[in-house]
């Protein structure tokens, strides 16, 4: 937890201000029954009326002083602890931005999600409190017992056995609570993973009518989650009962005590009051110390999981040096072996090839052959266990990932859209794209058509994931995206699964035109779409099974024969 306070830096002013605004506020507070003992024992018993209005007056004017003081100290406070929250959601989102998709794989989207808003959520709430008692518990604590023992010593022995168990208490059921509350925090996390696996997967849940057995799923987590927070619940409501009965009693001990005291003349009424405000001040500071106690476990284990995604380092860093990857767009892989973690065999062996600039070079496979696998590998999602990955002739893991990654334009299997308008989809893959550049894309990758369709044109507004377009549409527009980068090298992900043959024959002609300079790198599941490929890698099971065009492979290579023959009909294969 305190790790993390080290972001609360930039806002050391406003730290200090909060700070010595509480202490005044204090102090102020610590003055008025001493004031009030003095009106009563001096003025009132006396009947000194210009007593009583002078020292009325100091108690107003000190009272205005503490309320100024509050007031000012929780507006402070509070922009203090959300602009504390704001920079801790800054850091782990710029944190995570690095990751590799390794790092994603590991703790998964629901808990990053969970991570970044709840957890943020409770170690800035805890920051407010703890900003606003961290100095005024102590000092009303402190100063309460000894102006308490300056009014009267011998009655201050309550105060002996009060506090400590009033303490002791605090200490036992927050101890207690701390590991639920960490259970607890791991418990959301399950009910946001079985939440989105719902929401995304809706269409396969009601076309496999498992409704119900979703519903289940979610009940029970739902529960789980529930007995959990009514046992932290239950034990955080018997705390305040219990706190309320010590003070109680301590009160009735300190009036009993203190009129015996007074019968005996050992002591007057306005001093009696004044320790009685005095007791309470150092209860109600351990109360508010018993707040924390509340939302320390909670906040705490919120703060570990924080700490969990800052100092986990990505496991794709740039070097310490990087060299340039020059122009052209080779591509070569050299024995390049790769594992998943946690995998038992590779996903990968000792693959080796070359894909020329100018040239297209497709790569095939059944399904787990390893395509997407290998076409991950190239923009450095993830890193080579073994071998080297060389593009101009230098090793990637040498070149900065910024600038690796401006070399290629990637279409994944999966079209992804962002919310926004047509234009700005397309321009996302170069922000400085002109009109021009992004109706050039457009027009290349078949899209235009159906964008002039629209009313708005490029103008139209794409809904969260692309919802209002088919799936067609969104491969278009994430290939028109590529296009308006012109990078160095082309990466087609099976990305024309959505398309019909005409669309696909007329895209492909006129992408053939446009990236005739550059390296283009097309996974298909579909011969069809592959066999005027300049060069075919065939894959089976990890490894390379075949390299060479359409007709050398159909003598050479049986995986590939045995995959034409279950797609093209006899008259198709030659």
């Amino acid at each position: 937890m305190l790790r993390l306070f080290r972001f609360l830096q930039p806002y050391s002013i406003q730290v200090a201000c909060v700070l010595t605004l509480v202490l005044l506020q204090s102090l102020s507070e610590l003055y008025l029954p001493t004031l009030m003992s003095r009106l009563v024992d001096v003025g009132i018993v006396n009947g000194d009326i210009p007593y009583i209005m002078r020292t009325g007056g100091l108690m107003l004017l000190v009272a205005g002083c503490c309320a100024c003081c509050a007031i000012s100290s929780v507006y402070f406070a509070a922009r203090t602890a959300s602009a504390f929250g704001k920079t801790l959601r800054s850091k782990i989102f710029s944190h995570v931005e690095n990751f590799s998709l390794q790092e994603f794989d590991r703790f998964g989207a629901p808990s990053l999600i969970t991570r970044t808003t709840n957890d943020v959520t409770q170690v800035q709430m805890l920051t407010l409190v703890m900003l606003r008692t961290f100095v005024s518990a102590p000092v009303m604590c402190v100063g309460g017992v000894f102006m308490a023992v300056s009014m009267d010593s011998t009655l201050s022995l309550v105060l002996v056995v009060a506090v400590p168990l009033l303490a002791v208490l605090i200490f036992i059921i927050g101890g207690k609570a701390l590991p639920l509350f960490k259970a607890m925090q791991g418990k959301i996390d399950r009910i946001n993973l079985i939440l989105r696996e719902n929401l995304s997967g809706v269409r396969v849940i009601r076309a496999f009518n498992r409704t119900g057995y979703e519903r289940d799923r979610f009940n029970e987590a739902n529960l789980d989650l529930t007995a959990t927070a009514v046992r932290v619940h239950r034990m955080m409501a018997t705390l305040m009962p219990v706190l309320m009965l010590v003070m109680n009693l301590t009160a009735v001990a300190i009036i009993w005590f203190g009129g015996i005291r007074i019968d005996a003349g050992h002591m007057q009424v306005g001093a009696l009051m004044a320790f009685l405000q005095y007791a309470m001040q150092i209860m109600f500071s351990l109360l508010m110390a018993s707040m924390l106690f509340v939302m320390v476990p909670r906040a705490a284990a919120s703060a570990e999981r924080i700490n969990e995604i800052l100092d986990t380092r990505p496991s794709i860093r740039d070097g310490a040096k990087v060299r340039d990857g020059g122009g052209g767009g080779l591509v070569e892989f050299k024995n390049v072996t790769f594992s998943y973690p946690g995998a038992e065999k590779p996903a990968l062996r000792n693959v080796s090839f070359k894909a020329k600039p100018g040239e297209v070079t497709a790569i095939i496979g059944g399904t787990g052959a390893g395509k997407t696998t290998l076409i991950n590998l190239i923009p450095r999602f993830y890193d080579v266990d073994s071998g080297s990955i060389m593009i101009n002739g230098v090793d990637i893991r040498e070149m900065a990932q910024r600038d690796l990654r401006a070399k290629i334009g990637l279409v994944p299997q999966k079209a992804v859209l962002f919310t926004g308008t047509i234009a700005d989809n397309i321009r996302y893959g170069k922000g400085d794209a002109t009109d021009e550049e992004i109706r050039q894309a457009a027009d290349i990758a078949q899209a235009t058509g159906f964008i002039s369709d629209f009313k708005e044109g490029f103008a139209y507004a794409i809904t969260r994931g692309g919802t209002n377009l088919s799936g067609g549409q969104k491969q278009r527009l994430s290939i028109a995206r590529a296009l308006a980068r012109k990078p160095e090298i082309y990466v087609f992900d099976d990305c024309f699964s959505a398309l019909d043959y005409r669309t696909e024959a007329r895209l492909r002609r006129a992408l053939k035109k446009e990236t005739a300079g550059a390296c283009v790198l097309i996974v298909s599941q579909r011969v069809s779409a592959i066999m005027d490929a300049d060069q075919i890698i065939v894959l089976d099971e990890g490894e390379v099974a075949g390299i060479g065009r359409h007709k050398d492979l159909l003598e050479s290579c049986r995986v590939y024969r045995e995959i034409v023959s279950s797609q093209l009909a006899g008259g198709e294969i030659a």
